[in-house]
């Protein structure tokens, strides 16, 4: 019965989602049963899957719709639009001031924005701030303060005119093929566009002391279905289309890295 549960909540993968190999070996588990977002109609087990050819570590499956639907019908206050929007609003502009050097006008879509703050803060320095977000809510509460916005997914989201930067925010790791997100980057991006990426790196030094203390909360967490080392990360751009400009540490979550890259 427990089998059928998780067949049932997830769409197995039969290969890697970032190279194909079909070779994936058992890695470790997780228990998701104490993340806020949790639902215990969704099993609490998540069980870590490695990539044989290129290394990449992933989740034995991503959640079927019907999964998705329980899991979104619950917000974590930090993604709530306006959150500590002040506080945000400084992180935010440092994120925003490592892009300028590269691109400094134009259309900036925030994938995934959350409590907005990158979109209002992008907008303050002079770029057209467009959002998209799964989450009905949050997209009619940040029109509400006059921000473009809409509810769809990359993959079918359509735009007249190019985007100067795209920025996925502690987005990639939560989508199930990344490769089809880099892609849609890749078409909507200008020339000269630019990618801003966030997530954990499974190569830093505390991430290594979080798993020898059996403390690293990201084997744990609900949303995730791909924890990315910078080394992959770096090649899996390389391979998609963008080339990695600049590397920072994020200040948004923990272990989190930031990554500029540039369409090729």
């Amino acid at each position: 019965k427990i089998l059928i549960k998780i067949m049932l909540e997830r769409i197995i993968y039969k290969k890697c989602p970032l190279c194909s190999e079909q070779k994936i070996n058992f890695y470790k588990t997780g228990n998701c049963s104490k993340h806020p977002l949790y639902n215990n109609k969704i099993s609490s087990n998540i069980v870590w899957k490695k990539c044989e050819k290129c290394n990449h570590v992933f989740t034995e499956g991503y959640y079927s719709e019907k999964s998705l639907e329980l899991i979104f019908s619950k917000t974590n206050e930090l993604q709530k639009v306006g959150g500590p929007v002040e506080q945000n609003r400084h992180i935010s502009s440092r994120i925003i001031e490592k892009i300028i050097p590269f691109i400094s006008s134009g259309i900036w879509l925030d994938v995934g924005f959350g409590n907005g703050s990158l979109l209002f803060t992008a907008k303050e320095y002079g770029f057209r701030s467009i959002g998209l977000d799964l989450r009905k809510k949050n997209v009619d509460e940040i029109k509400s303060l006059g921000i473009e916005a809409y509810c769809e997914d990359l993959e079918s989201f359509k735009l007249k005119e190019k985007c100067s930067v795209i920025s996925l925010a502690d987005v990639l790791e939560h989508t199930s093929f990344p490769k089809k997100i880099l892609d849609c980057c890749n078409k909507l991006l200008g020339d000269s566009g630019i990618l801003f990426l966030s997530m954990p790196n499974s190569e830093s030094i505390i991430w290594n002391m979080m798993n020898e203390k059996n403390v690293n909360i990201y084997w744990d967490e609900l949303e995730h279905y791909h924890n990315f080392s910078k080394s992959r990360l770096y090649s899996f751009l390389e391979e998609n289309g963008f080339k990695a400009v600049r590397y920072g540490v994020s200040e948004r979550y923990r272990v989190c890295m930031e990554v500029i890259a540039k369409k090729n």
